[in-house]
C-alpha cells in the first residue's frame, strides 16, 4: 500500500520557490530574464497544483485529484510516489507532448501581497532561480518602467490569480454539495504478488454527483461545474498508466 500526499508540502513558500521577493526597478534595474533551458526544478514533485481552466487539457494527460486537508486544491498527478516526477527526463525537459501546467509556466514569478494587511498584489520572484540575472536576457525594465518582458509575465500571472479564485469557488461548490470524497485506486499488475494501492488523495463520489436534486444539477450545468466534475473523473482512468510508467522507470533503474 501507498500514501500519494496531495499536497504541497508544509513550507514557508510555495512550492518550487526558495524565496519570494518583490521585483523592483531600483533593486533590480539590470536584471533580465534568461531562456528556460530546464524544468528540473519540478523533479521532486508528484502533484503539481492546476486550475479549473487547465481542467480540459490536463485531463488528456495526467489524473486530476483533489487535495486534503482544510483547502483542498486540484492536482495534476505526474507520479505515483512522493517526490518523483514521471515526466522530466534526466536533463530536465518534460517528456514528449503533454501539457505543462501552468503552476510550473508561472515560476520563478508569482504576485504575492507584501504584508498580511495588504490587500494589493506585488509581482515577485524567487531571487536563487538561475533565469533571473544581473545583465542578461530579455530586460526586465527599461529604465524605472517595466519592460513588456515584465508587462507580459504580469499579465500572465494576473491570469493565473483570477483562475485561481474560479478554481476555489469551484472547491467551494463541491464542500457545500458535499461530493468529495476519500479517494483509493487499487491496481493489479500481472507478475507482482500484490496489489498496488494509493490513497491520500480526494475525488467526487459519482454516486453522489448522479443523484443531486434537480436544482443543483442545473446549477452546475448552467455553471460549467458539472463538465469540470466528468473532465476529473474520466482523468482517473490514466492512474493505470501512470502505474506503468512508473513500473518502466523502476525496470530501467
Amino acid at each position: 500500500m501507498a500514501s500519494m500526499p496531495a499536497n504541497a508540502p508544509e513550507q514557508g513558500f510555495p512550492l518550487f520557490y526558495s524565496s519570494v521577493v518583490p521585483l523592483s526597478s531600483q533593486l533590480h534595474p539590470t536584471h533580465g530574464l534568461k531562456d528556460r533551458d530546464s524544468l528540473a526544478f519540478t523533479r521532486g514533485t508528484h502533484a503539481i497544483p492546476i486550475t479549473v481552466d487547465e481542467f480540459a487539457i490536463a485531463q488528456r494527460f495526467y489524473p486530476i485529484v483533489f487535495g486534503v486537508g482544510e483547502n483542498p486544491a486540484p492536482l495534476a498527478l505526474v507520479g505515483l510516489q512522493e517526490g518523483q516526477n514521471l515526466y522530466v527526463d534526466a536533463e530536465g525537459q518534460w517528456q514528449g507532448d503533454a501539457y505543462i501546467p501552468a503552476f510550473v509556466r508561472r515560476y520563478p514569478f508569482m504576485l504575492a501581497r507584501l504584508s498580511p494587511t495588504s490587500d494589493d498584489l506585488s509581482l515577485c520572484f524567487d531571487e536563487t532561480s538561475p533565469q533571473i540575472a544581473a545583465d542578461a536576457g530579455e530586460p526586465l525594465f527599461n529604465g524605472v518602467e517595466p519592460s513588456e518582458t515584465t508587462k507580459n509575465i504580469l499579465n500572465f500571472c494576473q491570469q493565473f490569480e483570477e483562475a485561481i479564485f474560479r478554481t476555489r469557488s469551484f472547491m467551494d461548490e463541491l464542500a457545500k454539495l458535499d461530493l468529495l470524497q476519500d479517494g483509493e485506486v487499487t491496481i493489479q499488475r500481472e507478475g507482482l504478488a500484490e496489489p498496488a494501492v494509493y490513497r491520500g488523495f480526494r475525488m467526487i463520489a459519482e454516486d453522489r454527483l448522479q443523484n443531486l436534486r434537480g436544482d443543483q444539477a442545473r446549477k452546475m450545468v448552467q455553471s460549467g461545474m458539472l463538465g469540470l466534475a466528468y473532465a476529473h473523473l474520466f482523468s482517473l482512468s490514466l492512474i493505470s498508466p501512470l502505474f506503468e510508467r512508473q513500473f518502466a522507470a523502476v525496470q530501467a533503474a
